[in-house]
């Protein structure tokens, strides 16, 4: 209607019909302009997007399989497999330090007959190291030794390495595999980054170090999940990553799952860890595998794929403090809303309790909750409630105080039991190694969660940057 040329009635009746008609228009435009300034705030405070060559997906997509396939080699003990056009090894060059290791049976006496043991000659085996900064070869020396009287020989065997017949030693295994999940660094890139050494490195035999060394760290992982679900409460959260899809031409949506334990805010002695799933979609049977033998609490977000867990009742439920507070911050930056500033004045409150809390005791924390925390929490509910019966509930405002009562409900377990927290943030952190080169889609959600921790901005400074 506010598009389009009209001429106003002359009659009276007709006259107010259309004040009414153009007043719901204005109303609804209004609510539509204010939805789009937030959307535009989100927009310009937050960018998002991924883009990447077709060689690097390719090269991507074949490090991939060429991992897995020496990972189930490793698993199932078979021989290596002997490819036509795999590189050869080459010997490791001369100008990389040496250093010798003798590994000797620490005795000169035969163990038969106790006769003399004399040197006859040696097995050399080189293993390639890294220390940061610099390459080392470790020569690892087995003298082979006879006795002078029996002739028996002897000859220590060779330690226990990472790669059984491999060459990498496990200083230059680690920087190889941080190098790629943490500092999301492709192995053909690793490669090119050797060869500028004078190191012939081919990717295919870095996929194979790859592969080989997740099955060697398969059983460390599956003890860090038993060990993160034996707690009374843990923290579970997920994000977005880009997985490859080879013959699509681009990259499908995929989820890294974090399930997190971390006793030290209640003076726990368990060690804090985070424990790693993934999966191709965000379906809800992947948690419910996941978690199908624990019981306790879990800290989340409003995920409805957790629904089915907590009406199992082996899992209760508690929510997050952080969502609640991070959709208020979004709209005073965008808006400037004096009532959003009210709310995260409160929640302030909350968090200046749990920094007095922290580190005690769980009964000293519920006690402090009690006496300090439960009062605010049950204000700002109810404040919430009549502030929602006074704005349009169309708005973002009234979106983000229907998700905030919705929340405190489920969070409100944490003020009677001293091992719960007041949010989720446990699992957030946990979610830090996954840097935006790999997630690219969540980058948006990576830096939102930093910029909430900041103190909210004054209105007048924000409706400034707003103009700028």
């Amino acid at each position: 209607m506010l598009d389009q040329a009209v001429t106003l009635p002359d009659d009276p009746e007709e006259l107010r019909a259309f004040t009414a008609r153009l007043l719901a228009e204005v109303k609804s435009q209004a609510i539509l302009i204010e939805k789009l300034r937030h959307q535009l705030a989100g927009h310009r405070a937050h960018r998002f997007g991924a883009s990447s060559e077709t060689a690097d997906q390719l090269q991507l997509a074949l490090e991939t399989s060429e991992i897995a396939a020496a990972a189930m080699t490793a698993r199932m003990k078979l021989p290596d497999i002997q490819e036509k056009d795999k590189p050869k090894r080459r010997p490791i060059p001369d100008h990389v330090l040496r250093m010798e290791v003798e590994v000797t049976p620490g005795t000169d006496a035969c163990a038969d007959c106790g006769g003399q043991l004399r040197r006859i000659g040696e097995d050399v085996t080189e293993e390639l190291e890294y220390v940061p900064g610099r390459f080392i070869v470790n020569r690892i020396v087995r003298p082979r030794l006879t006795c002078a009287c029996c002739e028996r020989f002897m000859q220590v065997p060779l330690p226990s390495r990472p790669i059984e017949r491999g060459r990498p030693g496990p200083g230059l295994l680690a920087y190889v595999l941080v190098s790629k999940y943490a500092d999301h660094l492709p192995l053909y890139r690793q490669s090119q980054i050797f060869d500028r050494e004078g190191l012939d490195l081919d990717r295919s035999t870095l996929a194979d170090w790859v592969g080989k060394s997740t099955a060697l760290l398969e059983p460390l992982a599956d003890a860090i999940g038993r060990h993160v679900l034996s707690a009374e409460a843990i923290f579970a959260d997920d994000t977005l990553v880009s997985m490859l899809t080879p013959g699509a031409g681009k990259t499908q949506t995929a989820r890294l799952w974090t399930y997190a334990r971390d006793e030290r805010p209640w003076a726990g002695t368990a060690a804090p860890a985070a424990w790693y799933r993934f999966s191709g979609d965000r379906k809800g049977q992947h948690p419910k595998d996941h978690l199908a033998r624990y019981h306790g609490w879990m800290h989340a977000d409003g995920y409805a794929g957790f629904e089915d867990l907590y009406r199992s009742g082996a899992i209760r439920e508690v929510a997050c403090m952080a969502h609640v507070r991070r959709k208020f911050v979004d709209i005073h930056r965008s808006q400037g809303s004096p009532i959003a500033e009210e709310a995260i004045g409160q929640i302030a409150q909350l968090y200046a309790v749990e920094k007095e809390a922290r580190g005690s005791p769980p009964d000293r924390r519920a006690e402090l909750r009690k006496a300090h925390a439960a009062p605010v929490f049950d204000d700002l509910e109810r404040w919430l409630a009549m502030q929602l019966a006074t704005i349009s509930g169309k708005s973002p405002l009234a979106a983000a105080i229907r998700y905030a009562l919705a929340r405190m409900e489920r969070l409100r377990p944490y003020l009677d039991y001293g091992i719960l927290e007041l949010d989720n943030n446990t699992a957030d952190r946990g979610m830090r190694a996954i840097g935006p080169r790999a997630q690219k889609l969540p980058l948006r959600r990576l830096r939102g969660r930093r910029e909430d921790r900041r103190p909210c901005p004054h209105p007048d400074r924000n409706r400034q940057a707003q103009r700028r």
